[in-house]
Parts: structure tokens; sequence; C-alpha cells
């Protein structure tokens, strides 16, 4: 090991447990997924950590293919007379917007928002490309960053005043079509959250105080982190005719009547990422899902001389050789410079889900070690098993999940007495609480707890209990929690 570097060089320093907050910049910035910009509020996003950002794509973009939807590109600046076309969603986002007021030294006669999201804009251009019924449905989506003016704390991946998120807007005839694409979008995102970052989501709808501003009703999924807050993962809105109308979004129909169309948006950011860091790590770092691991499996040979490396290195090859046959991502740690122990911490650092052990005495017993970053359990197998290994990273993905959903179900609690929920909501969770579905009583509880209805789970409606707050007949069972 380079005897310049520190524990607090490379190494976790505070437990998960004992300082969550601090824990959680320590994996990003040592994992090497990211780091902080010049300009407060902005990190740069390293190869690390774009890499799992671009599998996630990669995936989405698959799905949404297979949906008819298409990518496009928007540019960043908006002008401020499109974004106030829709008043109710222009009073929401003005507070977050960042305006450009000048070219060079000349003053704009219209200021410039620079993107907060982008339905005005792709409105507008939706408005010039539809005409007929035959141009719809219209299904884009773009893939870019949104910029916001964070006035909270923020954290990487979590809160950062600019980020990378893909953004769908699609258009529709008719409007039972629209509000079957908003499941399906939400279904697309549960699924491939639950079975990429192996993160178990609650799906359902937002209230009417905490939906998307312009939309008619906005589909949520909502993850329980450790720390006890919740954290909002994507999100499906039924604009309906709310955008159409004031854009001008309008078709002429088969019987050559103009109508006006029903709308869609819906997106995920890169606090997807955040969430994989904050549910899976521990206090060694980065505990990544193998499906979107950059690498799967790291090689690391183990000799003391230039002989005992003759002796492992053909084999190492070989090795590594059949993994990448079966499209597994292999990395062999070649650096002679560093201890073996030091090596594994490293990889352990960046969450690397399974390690290979190879020395001379394990070439005598034609066996490897293989090491589980999940779950740290080490096992041998047999040169004749290497290709159990394909196996074995299926097996830590589909375990991660179920670990994780068993946390989650740890820190969901059933409650119906206020006093008790005032005193249990300091240590956080998701809360299954009647309500009676008055704003007054959501309104309440948030100023006295700090906790906001985050979803009305699907099937969740109930007239048979009491509203937490109000004692009130209930008309569901939303979960209540503090959130980020």
């Amino acid at each position: 090991m380079n005897a310049s570097l520190s524990k607090e060089d490379i190494g976790i320093t505070v437990s998960k447990e004992a300082d969550f907050s601090e824990w959680y910049t320590q994996v990003v910035l040592k994992a090497k997924l990211a780091d902080y910009a010049p300009v407060k509020g902005l990190i740069v996003l390293r190869p690390e950590g774009y890499s799992i950002w671009e599998s996630l794509r990669n995936t989405f973009d698959e799905k949404f293919s297979k949906n008819g939807i298409r990518n496009g590109f928007l540019p960043i600046l908006i002008p401020e007379s499109l974004l106030g076309k829709e008043q109710k969603h222009f009073a929401g986002f003005n507070p977050e917007v960042f305006w450009v007021t000048h070219s060079g030294e000349n003053e704009l006669g219209d200021r410039l928002a620079l993107r907060p999201t982008s339905e005005t804009l792709a409105y507008t251009m939706y408005s010039k490309w539809i005409q007929s019924w035959r141009d719809l449905p219209l299904k884009i989506n773009f893939w870019n960053t949104a910029l916001r003016a964070e006035i909270k704390a923020t954290k990487p991946f979590i809160r950062t005043s600019e980020f990378l998120w893909q953004e769908g807007h699609t258009v529709h005839a008719v409007q039972e079509e629209a509000e079957k694409e908003v499941i399906k979008i939400l279904e697309i995102y549960k699924n491939t959250v639950e079975d990429e970052l192996a993160i178990p989501v609650v799906t359902g709808k937002k209230s009417e105080k905490e939906k998307f501003v312009g939309a008619v009703y906005t589909t949520t999924m909502e993850a329980i982190m450790p720390d006890g807050k919740a954290l909002q993962m994507g999100t499906s809105h039924f604009l309906g005719q709310n955008f159409s109308v004031p854009f001008e979004v309008k078709f002429t129909d088969k019987d050559n009547v103009e109508q006006f169309a029903w709308q869609t948006s819906w997106g995920v950011s890169w606090r997807l990422i955040g969430a994989m860091i904050m549910i899976h790590g521990d206090d060694k770092g980065l505990v990544l899902p193998p499906k979107v691991a950059p690498i799967q499996v790291v090689i690391v040979p183990i000799y003391k001389s230039d002989e005992a490396k003759e002796i492992v290195f053909p084999k190492l090859n070989e090795i590594r050789e059949q993994l990448e046959s079966k499209k597994i991502r292999v990395h062999v740690d070649d650096r002679s410079e560093l201890t073996p122990g030091y090596k594994f911490n490293d990889w352990e650092l960046k969450g690397i889900p399974l390690r290979i052990e190879i020395g001379p005495k394990d070439i005598e017993k034609q066996q490897v070690i293989l090491a589980k970053r999940y779950n740290r359990e080490k096992i041998s197998i047999g040169f004749s098993e290497i290709e159990k290994i394909v196996t074995i990273l299926d097996e830590i993905q589909k375990d991660m999940l179920k670990t994780a959903r068993v946390k989650a179900s740890e820190n969901t609690i059933n409650i119906s007495d206020y006093t008790e929920f005032k005193s249990k909501i300091g240590k956080g969770g998701f809360f299954n609480a009647y309500w009676c579905g008055k704003i007054e009583c959501e309104e309440k509880i948030k100023e006295e707890t700090g906790a906001d209805i985050r979803v009305i789970p699907f099937g969740s409606e109930n007239t048979d209990g009491k509203c937490i707050y109000c004692q009130e007949q209930s008309i569901a069972t939303p979960i209540f929690a503090r959130g980020y």
C-alpha cells in the first residue's frame, strides 16, 4: 500500500448508523461516483457514477421503445412568456427558476428561464406538430438536465440545483388512453427500480396538495430510506387538458371536428442512484446491485514472487475470458504496487458485487475464492464451476431486493392514535394512517409533525376507520412520512 495514503483518504470514517448524512457524503465522494462542482448546489458526475446512469438509461430506453416512445431533444432556455402560459404551473416553479437576463452586455427583452421542467416548451412545439387524429398518439421522451434553485440543503444525487433526468410527454386523442399511459409508465418505473436497483417501492397517487402543479392527478412511487425518511423515486402525471387548452394542442378528429388533446408527463432523475447508495451501502462503502454495476466481478491475483505470478496469470486470464464470453463485466486488478488487502478494501469501498481471489495455492486446489460484497460471504468453487458465477450474480441481485423489502417492512408502521403518531414520527418510517381526505387535516399534520402524505397506495381506499387527526370517517389509508 502507498504509505502516503491514510484511512481518511480511502476509507469510510463514520458508521452508517451513527451519522447517516456524513456517511452518505463520504460514500459518494470516496467511491468516486461524483464530486462537488465549483458552483454551490452542483455536482460533477464521475465515470463510476455516470455508468450507473447509463445502465438505467439503456434499460428505460428499451422499455420505452417497446411502448412506442421515441427520444427527442429540447433546448435548455425557455422564454418567460411561455413559462407563464399555464399560470398555476408557473406559480409552482417560479421560486426555483434560474433566469438569464443578459446576452453579453446586452439586456434581454424577455427573460429566459433555465429549464426547471419542459412542459411549456414541449407543448409549444406539439401544437405545431399535431394537426389530425392521424398524428396521435405522440409519445416522446427527452433525456436532459433540469435546473432548480434549491433553497433546502443540497445533497449529491438527492437534491441538487442541476440534475440529470428523463421527462416524457405524450399526447392522446381520448382521455382513457392517456390515463392508461400514466399507469403503464409508472409500472415501467416500478419494475425497473425493483429489478435493476433492488429497491422496493410503493406506488399510488399523490394527494391534491402534493400533486404536480398543473396536473389533474399525479401517480408516484415512494421508497423509505434507512434513516427513516421517504424519497420520491419517480412520478407519472395525468395532465388532462390543462396544458392542451392554453398551448392549443388540438387535432381534427375523424368527423373533422377540432378537439383539444389529452396529455401525460412523467420522469425519474439521478436521485435513483442516491437511493441505491442509501439502501444498500454499509460501513465499508458502496454496495452495487450486479445489474447496474459497471464492474460486476473483479479478479485479484495473489502472489509474492514473479514465479508465483507466472503461475497465477495464465489461469486468471482464462477465467476472465470465460466470464466475458458470458457477457459479465470483469476487471483484473493487476496493480503490482498494492497489497491484496489494500485491493480488497478498495473494491469493497467501490461496491463491486463479486471478488475473485486466486493465488498459487488455489491453482493447486483447482479452485478460486469468491467474496460476495453485499453480505461479505466467502465461498470456494472449482475451476469447472466458473460458469456458476452467472447464477451467483443473479442470486445476489434477488437477495438484495429481498433484504431491502424486509428492512422496508420493518420501517413501516400501522398507526391510529395521533398522540402516538407524533411521538414516533421523529424516529422516521412509513406510517399507514386513516385519513378523511380533507386538506385541512393534511396541512395540520404537516404543520405539527413535519410529515406529509407521500403516497395514497392503489387499493388503499378505506371507509371503515377514523381519520387520525379529526376522527371523522376515513376515505383511504395513505402513507405519511417525513421526506427529503
